[in-house]
């Protein structure tokens, strides 16, 4: 039998119902997607976006705790984040709406 999501570090029963919602039902479906893809297959589903979860998904990946994520490290993973995030919601808009969206001035969803 297959190793749950819940067997990577970091993610517990929680996680792996919000994977599971988004058909990810394996450590080794999560591990081939990635962090990105599968936190953005997470997103689609409309869960909330979190930067914690998501940077606990990249360190358990990496089989690193959590807590392990700090400095420029953690910086770069927040802009990481913040594009998968972006992508998401701004999947239907026109160019325009997330050109604005981009400096701040667009509509707010």
């Amino acid at each position: 039998m297959p190793d749950p999501v819940s067997a990577i570090q970091n993610l517990g029963p929680a996680s792996a119902r919000e994977y599971a919602r988004a058909g990810i039902h394996t450590a080794d479906q999560l591990r081939r997607l990635g962090a990105d893809t599968a936190y953005a297959r997470v997103i689609s589903t409309g869960t909330r976006p979190h930067f914690i979860g998501y940077y606990a998904l990249v360190m358990g990946l990496q089989g690193r705790p959590w807590t392990d994520c700090s400095g420029p490290e953690k910086a770069a993973l927040r802009a990481r984040f913040d594009a998968i995030v972006a992508a998401c919601h701004d999947k239907g808009r026109s160019e325009l709406e997330t050109a604005l969206n981009e400096i701040g001035v667009g509509t707010r969803r």
